[in-house]
């Protein structure tokens, strides 16, 4: 058995990034960008009102009073200069006419006949958006690497983008293997179990931002477990579920030897997941996961979201892994390191954590009730109020500690 960090540099250094293409920007978020995005102009383009409310120049103010003489709305431009004393009534974004340098809200005046009253405090330059203030023309905005989140999409879109170079997706075949599997909406038989390894595994693949294709189930003979294999070749990555250990009708691993591939390691010294193997065929990498739906979705969360991350362009592919305090006495008595589902929180300014209770690898719950995963070194005891690594499965989980 190879450890679960020599596994992950093994599939890392044999992946590159796949192509790019473009994309509208809708269809951009979430995707990684290969190139900066250089800013075409600047924004804002003027000087503009941030208020509904009344632009004057500051020095010109006298006894609190301005003589209003004009309404200028957003999407409209005033030439003439506002003379020294005089206000023109402003909507929010409108660029300031010449001779302006602050703006006062409508509901800070008092309106007089022709005249307004300023209330309170104002000071020069309030309320004014200044030119180029977010964002300068030949700035690099978004540089090659970036994660196009919500506000990226707006700022190329506000830099006039229609659509954007990102990485491509991944395509990922999905292949659950055995006699024993029914697909969802079939009738529950005696000794038959629901395929429900492919739906959480393709499940991630979404998570991941990668496009799953469902192969269906492979049954358990050699020839049937080729032609499948064979059929996800035409995806950029493969993952099969079950037939990987060392049972009579296991076919996996012969199946892909017995078509050419190439197996770099079987076998994880890790709990659950240890029947797992990483080949490449046809050029095209091959995850092969335990049958067992926890150890398929924990090894998926170790070796195949980071293979899919780095494919797409992502410098960040692995979870990030916070020291949380134990909120109860626990134990690995195995002689493999233990990933433990369990619950992670927050509180006096440190993260917490407790499991889920019964840790076996058929127990889907167990990942449903948790958030994170505990790293329990092997034959190793814990009390309650000890410090171990968790890897954090929850992207809404907040990140940095807060004091309570």
């Amino acid at each position: 058995m190879i450890s679960i960090e020599e596994a992950q540099r093994i599939i890392l250094s044999q992946i590159g990034p796949l192509e790019t293409e473009k994309v509208t920007v809708f269809h951009a978020l979430n995707r990684i960008t290969p190139q900066d995005y250089i800013a075409p102009w600047d924004i804002p383009a003027a000087d503009n009102s941030a208020m509904d409310g009344f632009a004057f120049l500051f020095a010109g103010v006298q006894e609190n009073r301005l003589r209003v003489c004009g309404f200028l709305p957003a999407g409209e431009v005033r030439d003439e200069p506002v003379p020294p004393g005089e206000a023109v009534r402003i909507m929010t974004g409108a660029p300031l006419p010449p001779g302006c340098d602050t703006v006062v809200p409508i509901e800070d005046v008092e309106e007089d006949g022709a005249f307004i009253v300023l209330r309170g405090k104002v000071k020069t330059g309030d309320h004014v958006r200044q030119h180029g203030e977010d964002i300068t023309r030949g700035d690099v905005v978004v540089p090659a690497g970036s994660l196009l989140r919500p506000q990226e999409i707006g700022m190329l879109s506000a830099m006039g983008s229609t659509s954007l170079a990102v990485h491509r997706r991944a395509r990922v075949a999905i292949l659950a293997t055995g006699d024993e599997l029914l697909e969802p909406g079939s009738t529950p038989e005696p000794g038959k179990l629901i395929n429900s390894n492919s739906y959480s595994l393709a499940a991630q693949v979404l998570d991941a931002g990668g496009d799953p294709i469902l192969l269906g189930i492979a049954r358990d003979t050699l020839e049937a477990t080729c032609d499948k294999i064979r059929a996800g070749l035409n995806a950029d990555f493969l993952v099969i579920t079950g037939g990987v250990s060392v049972g009579d009708r296991d076919f996996v691993k012969a199946a892909i030897e017995e078509l050419g591939g190439s197996v770099s390691f079987w076998k994880v010294n890790m709990k659950p997941g240890k029947p797992l193997a990483f080949a490449t065929l046809q050029g095209k990498p091959i995850f092969a996961l335990p049958g067992n739906p926890v150890a398929a979705m924990v090894s998926f969360e170790l070796f195949v979201r980071p293979t899919l991350l780095k494919a797409m362009g992502h410098a960040r592919v692995f979870r990030p892994v916070v020291r949380a305090e134990l909120q109860e006495a626990t134990a690995n008595k195995g002689d493999r390191p233990h990933l433990v589902r369990g619950i992670v929180s927050q509180g006096n300014g440190s993260y917490l954590v407790s499991t889920t209770g019964n840790q076996s690898s058929g127990r889907l719950s167990s990942l449903i009730l948790g958030n994170g995963l505990m790293k329990l070194a092997p034959e190793s005891s814990y009390a309650a109020g000890d410090m171990v690594d968790v890897v954090l499965l929850d992207r809404n989980f907040e990140m940095t500690p807060q004091k309570d």
